[in-house]
């Protein structure tokens, strides 16, 4: 028996959502539900435009593994507008045997709201000497939770963590990456940033109208996309200025 798996070894559906309501309709979740997701060892990219429902499989794999939904661990939830979808209520997370337990979601639209809450409830923080995040930059804060927080082997869900962090602060958040797997942890992470999709070693699952599909670095429609705009701008930009 193989005691050497990751915290989440496979995804499956447990009840039939409403396939004619959201977010059953977003072909990226139907898949999941009907077909379930096997998350492999390391880290898994979830890459696709605003609306393919990256974002909301994420939030709904963190959520069923037991992390709170607007960010931060399984220790301390907290909540200033429920906002997640249904979808963590349908779900079945099969747990790697021999794996612990501890986890991290950081989602970059709601981490102000974990700051607030951890700065509020220092006796129910894994860390009591946390730094005052609010104290800092966007950017700064995010590097300091990545510092403190993604510090043994557990289980990580992303939600755009690019949206704080400089080009160089992206390849930082790889290394940070690079050593959780070295330690015995696995990443989820749903992304826009063709940086962050060309760690090595990554299982990348492009998300669209036809659902999931694996892929590579090379192949992703935003890698192809970035490198065009890249050679020339104003191919793309008069369309959208004229």
């Amino acid at each position: 028996m193989d005691f050497d798996q990751p915290p989440v070894v496979h995804v499956s559906a447990e009840d039939r959502l409403d396939p004619d309501e959201w977010p059953m309709t977003i072909p990226a979740v139907a898949q999941v539900v009907r077909e379930g997701l096997e998350l492999a060892k390391g880290v898994t990219f979830l890459v696709g435009e605003n609306g393919s429902g990256k974002s909301t499989l994420v939030e709904a794999v963190a959520v069923a593994y037991g992390l709170s939904p607007e960010g931060g661990t399984n220790q301390g939830r907290h909540s200033t507008r429920e906002s997640e979808s249904p979808l963590h209520r349908a779900l079945r997370i099969q747990r790697g045997l021999g794996a612990g337990r501890w986890g991290f979601f950081l989602r970059a639209e709601t981490m102000h709201g974990w700051y607030t809450f951890v700065e509020q409830n220092p006796r129910r923080s894994e860390r009591p000497q946390d730094s005052r995040f609010h104290e800092m930059s966007h950017g700064e804060s995010f590097l300091e939770v990545l510092r403190t927080r993604f510090d043994s082997p557990g289980f990580y869900c992303l939600d755009e963590p690019e949206a704080a962090l400089s080009f160089s602060s992206s390849l930082g958040l790889i290394s940070v990456l690079d050593r959780v797997v070295g330690e015995g942890g696995q990443v989820l992470c749903a992304t826009h940033s063709p940086v962050l999709a060309a760690m090595p070693g990554a299982t990348i699952l492009e998300v669209g109208d036809w659902g999931l599909r694996r892929t590579t670095w090379e192949e992703l429609e935003l890698v192809q996309h970035w490198r065009r705009y890249l050679d020339d701008p104003q191919r793309y930009l008069r369309h959208v200025l004229d």
